[in-house]
């Protein structure tokens, strides 16, 4: 059974200031995020549901520290058993009661808890779909800025975006979630080196990379741009991955990427009252990420993008990486604070790597990470929609 990561808890007096703090200050600050979001969304002319839990998130990311974040939040591990269990009752109730979906008693019969420690000890993979008769894989890397746990949204995008595009092509589907350690107990480069842990115990498993997409959400789909350098530039912290001669990874996904650590862009400027994120939650992030930086700012300054791609010559940096990746999918809202930054980065992919089939999506209407407030609401929305459609594409 995987470990459920939490470490170094909060004091007596911790955990009373921090109760203290959320039934005087914080509730300010909450009610201020949802009246500014959604005032902004109105103006903008974009619909404003998915608006207030942008302003819930914003107030947790920018008003409570990472250690009470992850005391407030249950571990990926915790989320992943729970969800598993629900979601299988679930399906079993609407069959009980004569009003089951097609998907029900496929999901009884594929979704199955089951869990594998990596060779860290630390880390593990959250299976999603049952690997042993699966024939597409997904490797999958949650956000959260390094510093908070999957939350069940994440699950529920796999299921309705992964697992049911297999079904729909009479094929299964198996998603394999990397529980990585988060922030700052665990700082760059040791979540690349557990995500490299994680594809190589996939192909040790005898996953082909051509039956394999890789991918995540904002920090997640960080990790899997750290992989794409990885396969192009070898880390020296991190397992060496060999892929099988001439085979490449079918494609790479990445939802809002989070690849620069600068602030000062004009999509932080323009957006930081209607994101969930802001300038200064991202300056945080980064603080918690990198530490002293003296790692980050030696590898920047020698023009290597593995921790923030986007930071270097982004098409130098990946050129080459056609050998290793057959298509990219870069998605984003026009209203979130990454934005200059994901498109430099799809852009600069792009400009170098002919052989890659790069897609640029943006959404208008959208913020950060749209398809995981969808998964929160159990939909399938426009961005779930658009994923499916991606690796449909990519698979089959």
């Amino acid at each position: 059974m995987a470990r459920a990561l939490r470490k170094n808890p909060l004091r007596m007096w911790e955990r009373l200031y921090l109760v203290a703090h959320l039934l005087t200050i914080d509730t300010a600050h909450l009610l201020l995020n949802a009246i500014t979001c959604v005032s902004l969304a109105i103006l903008r002319g974009v619909p404003i549901r998915h608006y207030f839990r942008v302003a819930y998130n914003r107030f947790a990311l920018g008003c409570l520290s990472p250690r009470e974040i992850q005391h407030m939040s249950p571990s990926t591990a915790t989320i992943y058993r729970e969800w598993i269990a629900s979601t299988r009752a679930a399906s079993q109730a609407r069959i009980d009661s004569d009003h089951a979906t097609p998907d029900d008693q496929y999901i009884l019969d594929h979704l199955h808890r089951h869990e594998e420690i990596l060779s860290d000890g630390e880390s593990s993979i959250l299976w999603i779909g049952d690997r042993r008769r699966a024939h597409k894989f997904v490797l999958f890397f949650h956000g959260g800025g390094f510093i908070a746990p999957m939350q069940d949204g994440h699950l529920e995008w796999c299921l309705r975006s992964y697992i049911q595009a297999g079904r729909l092509h009479d094929q299964n589907v198996a998603v394999a979630v990397l529980q990585y350690t988060l922030a700052p107990e665990a700082r760059y480069p040791v979540q690349l080196s557990q995500a490299a842990d994680a594809l190589a115990y996939l192909l040790k498993l005898g996953v082909r990379p051509r039956d394999l997409v890789i991918g995540g959400d904002s920090a997640g789909a960080n990790l899997a741009a750290q992989i794409m350098s990885h396969l192009l530039h070898p880390h020296a912290d991190a397992r060496k991955i060999a892929l099988p001669l001439e085979e490449r990874i079918a494609g790479v996904f990445a939802v809002s990427p989070w690849v620069s650590a600068r602030t000062d862009d004009q999509s932080m400027a323009d957006n930081a009252l209607i994101d969930m994120l802001s300038p200064v939650i991202m300056e945080k992030a980064v603080q918690e990420l990198f530490g002293n930086h003296n790692k980050y700012n030696a590898e920047k300054k020698r023009g290597q993008g593995w921790a923030m791609p986007a930071d270097v010559d982004t098409g130098a940096w990946y050129k080459g990486l056609g050998k290793f990746v057959e298509r990219v999918y870069v998605t984003l809202g026009t209203q979130e604070v990454f934005k200059d930054q994901s498109i430099v980065f799809a852009e600069g992919i792009r400009r170098t790597n002919p052989d890659i089939d790069v897609v640029l999506e943006e959404a208008y209407d959208e913020a950060h990470d749209f398809i995981l407030l969808e998964g929160k609401r159990k939909e399938d929305g426009n961005a779930t929609r658009r994923m499916r459609k991606w690796i449909e594409g990519v698979f089959w």
